[in-house]
């Protein structure tokens, strides 16, 4: 038996990572954490009996705190970043999901490392802001770092059993969104409506603007950098609408090894809780009778100047991944908030990479990381909002 918690159970990935444990006998839900989704948690509480329950709200966990009262159980409710650390590195878990969407995820993370807890991670953030504090904690901990993103389980899985020294280079495939073939002048007004509108996954709203600008693949180079210490001119994107191959890796013999599968992200959850055995499918499965094709495209990194700048700032290093990440969170709010236009996303964020440069070139440190991200985020709102 497999003991775990879920930090962020209500929200896309933590949902579908409820549905894998349905469908085990071998997983054990210990905690959950949530944000303000009371009656999401309600609902898993009364399915999942967890031992410990987080809420980041404070009304939130009152309500919550009621429920478990009146219903006579056993449950630990507890509040804030503290309550997720705790639920992160619980002496009784074995795994930790990382499924919150941004730099929340950080600290857990650590907190959960130092534990010696095997990180599912699906927190592409983690890694884009701290990659290099949080690879050299796992390997002092002896912690397995499972990827969850649907790429870089496939990229995980490509090179399983096989010499990294012989590792060419990692091909990271994108759907390439809802504007995929747009130019920047066809995106000039474009609605919150219309960049929510993803082809092919569906996901939470800030991952899914994310994917509209390309940023959401622009992080998962950085996070690929880090996951496989893979050098950025050795990672390639590769735009490709179907999303059957989800991302692939070419040997120095010039083999590429790919993993395919449908659009269920349950596929690559079910994959990294159960490493490294595999399960019984819970993903529908390819007929390439009715595949009628498969397309590969280059990006186009002049129109969807996010993944240009997340190139950028991997290779510049240091902590000018924290001051992308933390302008493209911020900013994403604010087109979310209807108080920006579309293109103003990438325009911000690259303003912000010039701005605070110098501070870029500071040492990764966890108080370096979140000064800066909370400097970041704050001259955001004081000048676009």
């Amino acid at each position: 038996m497999k003991n775990i918690s879920i930090l962020g159970a209500t929200g896309s990935i933590g949902t579908q990572t409820l549905d894998v444990i349905r469908k085990s006998e071998e997983i054990n839900l210990i905690g959950v954490t949530a944000n303000t989704s009371v009656e999401k948690v309600k609902d898993i509480i009364d399915e999942f009996y967890p031992k410990y329950v987080g809420m980041m709200d404070e009304k939130s966990k009152e309500e919550i705190d009621r429920y478990v009262e009146k219903k006579g159980l056993n449950i630990k409710v507890l509040f804030g970043i503290e309550g997720l650390k705790k639920i992160a590195s619980l002496d009784e878990i074995d795994t930790v999901v990382t499924s919150v969407v941004g730099m929340i995820g950080l600290e857990p993370t650590i907190e959960a490392i130092k534990k010696k807890k095997d990180i599912a991670l699906a927190n592409k953030e983690t890694l884009v802001v701290a990659g290099e504090l949080v690879m050299n904690e796992a390997k002092k901990y002896g912690v397995r770092i499972l990827p969850v993103d649907s790429e870089h389980s496939a990229i995980f899985q490509s090179l399983r059993g096989n010499d990294l020294s012989t590792l060419k280079k990692i091909i990271l495939t994108a759907s390439g969104g809802p504007f995929r073939g747009k130019k920047k002048e066809d995106l000039v007004n474009t609605s919150l409506e219309e960049a929510l509108n993803h082809p092919n996954w569906s996901m939470g709203r800030k991952i899914t603007i994310d994917s509209s600008t390309l940023m959401n693949k622009g992080l998962e180079v950085i996070e690929a950098h880090w996951l496989f210490d893979c050098d950025y001119d050795d990672i390639q994107v590769l735009v490709h609408p179907q999303s059957i191959v989800h991302s692939m890796v070419e040997y120095s013999d010039n083999s590429i090894i790919a993993q395919l599968g449908s659009a269920d992200m349950r596929l690559p959850i079910q994959y990294a809780l159960n490493y490294p055995d595999r399960k019984e499918a819970i993903a529908n499965g390819i007929d390439f009778y009715e595949i009628s094709k498969l397309t590969f495209e280059k990006p186009d990194m002049d129109t969807f100047k996010c993944l240009k700048l997340a190139f950028e700032a991997g290779k510049q290093g240091k902590l000018m991944p924290t001051i992308l990440n933390g302008a493209n969170e911020e900013v994403v709010q604010l087109f979310l908030d209807n108080k920006i236009s579309y293109l103003q996303i990438g325009d911000i964020i690259e303003h912000c990479m010039e701005h605070f440069k110098e501070e870029g070139k500071k040492e990764v440190t966890l108080e370096n990381v979140i000064s800066l991200d909370k400097k970041v985020k704050e001259y955001v709102r004081e000048n676009y909002s």
